[in-house]
Protein backbone atom coordinates (compact mmCIF):
# COMPACT_ATOMS: atom_id res chain seq x y z
CA UNK A 1 0.00 0.00 0.00
CA UNK A 2 2.70 2.81 -1.26
CA UNK A 3 0.46 5.91 -0.67
CA UNK A 4 0.19 4.99 3.14
CA UNK A 5 3.03 7.51 4.39
CA UNK A 6 1.96 9.99 7.89
CA UNK A 7 -0.84 8.78 10.17
CA UNK A 8 -0.51 4.93 11.26
CA UNK A 9 -1.21 2.16 8.77
CA UNK A 10 -4.62 1.50 10.67
CA UNK A 11 -5.88 4.86 10.69
CA UNK A 12 -5.00 5.19 7.01
CA UNK A 13 -7.29 1.78 6.26
CA UNK A 14 -9.76 2.48 8.39
CA UNK A 15 -10.03 6.44 5.91
CA UNK A 16 -10.00 4.32 3.31
CA UNK A 17 -12.22 1.71 3.81
CA UNK A 18 -15.10 4.27 5.06
CA UNK A 19 -14.18 6.16 2.29
CA UNK A 20 -15.14 3.24 0.20
CA UNK A 21 -18.42 1.83 2.05
CA UNK A 22 -19.76 5.45 1.92
CA UNK A 23 -19.30 6.11 -1.50
CA UNK A 24 -20.64 2.40 -2.84
CA UNK A 25 -17.40 0.93 -4.04
CA UNK A 26 -18.39 -2.13 -1.15
CA UNK A 27 -22.14 -1.88 -1.25
CA UNK A 28 -24.71 -2.70 1.57
CA UNK A 29 -24.69 -6.40 1.72
CA UNK A 30 -20.85 -7.30 0.75
CA UNK A 31 -18.76 -9.87 2.91
CA UNK A 32 -15.35 -8.49 3.92
CA UNK A 33 -12.88 -10.48 5.18
CA UNK A 34 -9.67 -9.96 6.56
CA UNK A 35 -7.88 -12.59 4.38
CA UNK A 36 -9.85 -10.35 1.12
CA UNK A 37 -8.54 -7.00 2.38
CA UNK A 38 -4.79 -8.66 2.90
CA UNK A 39 -5.25 -9.58 -0.51
CA UNK A 40 -6.72 -6.39 -2.07
CA UNK A 41 -4.42 -3.90 0.31
CA UNK A 42 -1.42 -5.77 0.84
CA UNK A 43 -1.00 -5.25 4.55
CA UNK A 44 -0.87 -7.69 7.34
CA UNK A 45 -3.98 -8.74 8.93
CA UNK A 46 -2.91 -6.43 11.79
CA UNK A 47 -4.08 -3.05 10.75
CA UNK A 48 -6.86 -4.73 9.15
CA UNK A 49 -8.47 -6.02 12.06
CA UNK A 50 -7.94 -2.50 13.70
CA UNK A 51 -9.51 -0.93 11.05
CA UNK A 52 -12.95 -3.15 10.78
CA UNK A 53 -13.45 -2.84 14.83
CA UNK A 54 -13.49 0.62 14.12
CA UNK A 55 -15.42 0.75 11.05
CA UNK A 56 -18.21 -1.93 13.87
CA UNK A 57 -17.91 0.91 15.98
CA UNK A 58 -18.90 3.60 13.56
CA UNK A 59 -22.30 0.96 12.38
CA UNK A 60 -20.67 0.79 8.63
CA UNK A 61 -19.92 -2.82 8.88
CA UNK A 62 -21.06 -5.48 11.71
CA UNK A 63 -19.49 -8.94 12.40
CA UNK A 64 -21.40 -11.74 11.20
CA UNK A 65 -18.96 -14.86 12.14
CA UNK A 66 -18.43 -15.45 8.27
CA UNK A 67 -16.82 -11.82 7.84
CA UNK A 68 -18.04 -7.82 8.06
CA UNK A 69 -21.22 -7.26 6.47
CA UNK A 70 -21.49 -3.98 5.23
CA UNK A 71 -24.38 -1.62 6.63
CA UNK A 72 -23.27 1.73 4.68
CA UNK A 73 -25.84 4.78 4.93
CA UNK A 74 -29.10 3.96 4.32
CA UNK A 75 -31.90 6.67 3.25
CA UNK A 76 -33.07 5.95 7.67
CA UNK A 77 -29.69 6.93 8.34
CA UNK A 78 -29.26 10.05 6.27
CA UNK A 79 -32.52 10.99 7.91
CA UNK A 80 -31.29 10.79 10.87
CA UNK A 81 -27.76 12.18 10.28
CA UNK A 82 -28.98 15.26 9.14
CA UNK A 83 -31.76 16.08 11.65
CA UNK A 84 -28.73 15.66 14.38
CA UNK A 85 -26.53 18.19 11.99
CA UNK A 86 -30.00 20.25 11.57
CA UNK A 87 -29.97 20.58 15.55
CA UNK A 88 -26.36 21.07 16.30
CA UNK A 89 -24.35 22.50 13.61
CA UNK A 90 -25.80 25.80 14.13
CA UNK A 91 -24.21 25.81 17.99
CA UNK A 92 -20.81 24.80 16.23
CA UNK A 93 -20.96 28.42 14.26
CA UNK A 94 -22.57 29.76 17.60
CA UNK A 95 -19.23 28.80 19.46
CA UNK A 96 -17.17 29.57 17.11
CA UNK A 97 -18.12 33.19 16.42
CA UNK A 98 -17.75 33.70 20.37
CA UNK A 99 -13.64 31.95 19.89
CA UNK A 100 -13.41 33.31 16.54
CA UNK A 101 -9.67 35.22 16.41
CA UNK A 102 -8.42 37.26 13.31
CA UNK A 103 -6.38 34.87 11.96
CA UNK A 104 -9.13 31.74 12.40
CA UNK A 105 -11.52 34.46 10.21
CA UNK A 106 -8.17 34.64 8.06
CA UNK A 107 -8.24 30.55 7.77
CA UNK A 108 -11.93 30.49 6.63
CA UNK A 109 -11.61 32.93 4.32
CA UNK A 110 -9.22 31.43 2.71
CA UNK A 111 -11.27 28.28 2.39
CA UNK A 112 -14.24 30.11 0.99
CA UNK A 113 -12.06 31.22 -1.36
CA UNK A 114 -11.18 27.97 -2.36
CA UNK A 115 -14.78 27.51 -2.89
CA UNK A 116 -15.15 30.29 -5.14
CA UNK A 117 -12.36 29.21 -7.00
CA UNK A 118 -13.43 25.61 -7.85
CA UNK A 119 -16.53 26.88 -8.38
CA UNK A 120 -15.63 29.03 -11.08
CA UNK A 121 -13.35 26.03 -12.20
CA UNK A 122 -16.27 23.56 -12.41
CA UNK A 123 -13.95 21.20 -10.37
CA UNK A 124 -16.56 19.21 -8.28
CA UNK A 125 -14.30 16.92 -6.25
CA UNK A 126 -11.94 20.00 -4.98
CA UNK A 127 -15.73 21.95 -4.56
CA UNK A 128 -16.51 19.34 -2.02
CA UNK A 129 -13.48 18.80 -0.35
CA UNK A 130 -13.65 22.81 0.31
CA UNK A 131 -16.91 22.40 1.45
CA UNK A 132 -15.43 19.68 4.08
CA UNK A 133 -12.63 21.93 5.01
CA UNK A 134 -15.62 24.64 5.83
CA UNK A 135 -17.66 22.51 7.95
CA UNK A 136 -14.79 20.95 9.98
CA UNK A 137 -12.90 24.23 10.64
CA UNK A 138 -16.29 26.03 12.16
CA UNK A 139 -16.55 22.67 14.34
CA UNK A 140 -12.74 22.63 15.47
CA UNK A 141 -13.36 26.81 15.78
CA UNK A 142 -16.22 26.00 18.44
CA UNK A 143 -13.87 24.83 21.09
CA UNK A 144 -16.98 21.85 22.22
CA UNK A 145 -14.95 19.18 22.07
CA UNK A 146 -18.55 16.97 22.17
CA UNK A 147 -19.94 19.03 19.54
CA UNK A 148 -16.43 18.25 16.61
CA UNK A 149 -16.76 14.81 17.85
CA UNK A 150 -20.31 14.57 16.84
CA UNK A 151 -20.33 16.43 13.68
CA UNK A 152 -16.90 15.73 12.22
CA UNK A 153 -17.77 12.14 11.36
CA UNK A 154 -21.37 13.25 10.55
CA UNK A 155 -19.90 15.14 7.89
CA UNK A 156 -17.56 12.45 6.07
CA UNK A 157 -21.04 10.04 6.27
CA UNK A 158 -22.68 12.27 4.23
CA UNK A 159 -19.89 12.81 1.47
CA UNK A 160 -21.44 10.25 -0.69
CA UNK A 161 -24.90 12.32 -0.76
CA UNK A 162 -23.43 16.12 -0.82
CA UNK A 163 -21.42 14.62 -4.09
CA UNK A 164 -24.56 14.09 -5.61
CA UNK A 165 -25.60 17.84 -4.77
CA UNK A 166 -22.57 18.93 -5.82
CA UNK A 167 -23.61 17.90 -9.34
CA UNK A 168 -26.16 20.14 -9.75
CA UNK A 169 -26.01 23.15 -11.28
CA UNK A 170 -28.94 24.98 -9.43
CA UNK A 171 -27.72 23.53 -6.11
CA UNK A 172 -23.84 24.96 -6.39
CA UNK A 173 -24.07 28.65 -6.03
CA UNK A 174 -26.88 28.86 -3.75
CA UNK A 175 -24.53 26.88 -1.22
CA UNK A 176 -21.85 28.97 -1.92
CA UNK A 177 -23.94 31.80 -0.91
CA UNK A 178 -25.56 29.95 2.57
CA UNK A 179 -21.52 29.67 3.11
CA UNK A 180 -21.14 32.99 2.59
CA UNK A 181 -24.04 34.29 5.10
CA UNK A 182 -22.46 32.24 7.59
CA UNK A 183 -19.13 33.80 7.05
CA UNK A 184 -19.95 36.93 7.32
CA UNK A 185 -22.18 36.72 10.55
CA UNK A 186 -19.04 35.08 11.72
CA UNK A 187 -17.07 37.81 10.54
CA UNK A 188 -19.64 40.55 12.26
CA UNK A 189 -19.09 38.90 15.25
CA UNK A 190 -23.35 38.02 15.74
CA UNK A 191 -23.31 34.25 17.29
CA UNK A 192 -26.91 34.40 17.06
CA UNK A 193 -26.96 35.37 13.69
CA UNK A 194 -24.45 32.46 12.93
CA UNK A 195 -26.06 30.11 14.36
CA UNK A 196 -29.48 31.33 12.36
CA UNK A 197 -28.10 30.70 9.06
CA UNK A 198 -25.99 28.17 9.84
CA UNK A 199 -29.30 26.22 10.91
CA UNK A 200 -30.77 27.57 7.41
CA UNK A 201 -28.50 26.02 5.16
CA UNK A 202 -28.48 22.80 7.00
CA UNK A 203 -32.30 22.85 6.46
CA UNK A 204 -31.78 22.98 3.13
CA UNK A 205 -29.22 20.62 2.19
CA UNK A 206 -31.10 18.37 4.44
CA UNK A 207 -34.06 18.96 1.86
CA UNK A 208 -32.01 18.81 -1.08
CA UNK A 209 -30.50 15.10 -0.17
CA UNK A 210 -33.13 14.25 0.79
CA UNK A 211 -35.05 14.73 -2.54
CA UNK A 212 -31.96 13.36 -4.29
CA UNK A 213 -32.86 10.05 -2.97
Amino acid sequence: MKNFHTTSLADQIFEKLENDIIHGVYPRGEILTELKLVEQLGVSRTPIREALRRLEQERLIEETGKGSRVLGITADDLLDIMNIREHIEGLAAYYACLNMTPEDLKELEHIMDLQDFYFSKGDKERLRQADDMFHDTICELSGRSVIRDTLIPLHRKTRRYRRIAMDDPNRQPRTLQEHKDILNALREGNPDKAREVMDLHIRIAKAHMLEGL
